[in-house]
């Protein structure tokens, strides 16, 4: 059965969400903050093929479903000769994945100091440090207005709550959302004309309040890429503005896929 965006987000966010599961996904959290996010070591890791040097409060892809997911989609792109943007980069993982791709440039952005250092290095360990350049800042902010992209990536916090420190902004965003409140928007003022986001997102998060924002910054959208585990499904969503998707769908509402 075909699904639209749409339809596929109430269905994700129909999922039922026992009282088991949310405690279960309060203890994830735990688990993750005290052991991962706010590690004081740092870890040499190899992840969809690529080596990465993961320092303290770095999010670690390695422990986390979504990033070697995203980062093998992205592999598989051609990119030659397009700019992309990754925001919220941690280790550049999707930054060095779209260099690898064949894009021409890249900047990577994330408001952890340590992440935007951590970057730097594991651009060069994987050869692509001429392509790939991090900057600190939040969201897109810290780019200049007049540049555009072909392709914006993002792993976003998935879950609403007041993070901990730097660290745990990588799976908090803020009540109601607040820390991405606008990254769809920006997304969407920065694109090059026929250009596309890429966001990965997570089934157990709240689909609606991400359709909401989407729709918002006048996008429309559909799933590229699927791949389900116990607990959750991890998706891949391709956003455009809504004239260019029009343009590239032939409606206002992207069409709908084969589920994946």
């Amino acid at each position: 059965m075909a699904l639209s965006f749409d339809q596929i987000v109430v269905r994700e966010s129909q999922t039922p969400q026992t009282r088991p599961k949310k405690i279960l996904e309060s203890v994830l959290h735990f688990l993750a903050y005290h052991f991962i996010l706010s590690r004081r070591s740092t870890r040499h890791v190899t992840v969809a093929g690529l080596d990465l040097t993961v320092g303290p409060t770095v999010f670690d892809p390695r422990f986390f479903l979504t990033s070697a997911f995203f980062a093998e989609f992205i592999l598989g792109l051609d990119l030659r000769g397009k700019r992309v943007a990754d925001v919220g980069t941690g280790s550049g993982i999707l930054a060095i994945a779209a260099a690898k791709a064949g894009a021409s440039e890249v900047v990577a952005i994330d408001i952890n100091p340590y992440a935007v250092a951590a970057t730097n290095v594991n651009a060069k360990k994987n050869g692509v440090a001429g392509t790939v350049k991090a900057i600190i800042g939040h969201l897109l902010s810290p780019v200049p207005g007049g540049a555009r992209f072909d392709l914006i990536l993002t792993n976003p916090p998935f879950f609403e709550g007041q993070p901990r420190d730097v660290a745990d902004r990588s799976w908090y965003a803020g009540p109601n959302f607040r820390d991405i409140a606008t990254l769809f928007e920006q997304a969407s003022q920065r694109l090059a004309p026929g250009g596309r986001v890429y966001v990965v997102l997570s089934s157990s998060c709240n689909l609606a309040a991400f359709a909401e924002m989407i729709e918002k910054a006048g996008m429309t959208g559909h799933p590229v890429s699927k791949k389900s585990f116990v607990l959750e499904s991890i998706i891949v969503y391709e956003l455009r503005r809504s004239p260019d998707a029009v343009a590239a769908y032939g409606s206002e509402r992207s069409p709908s896929l084969v589920e994946l």
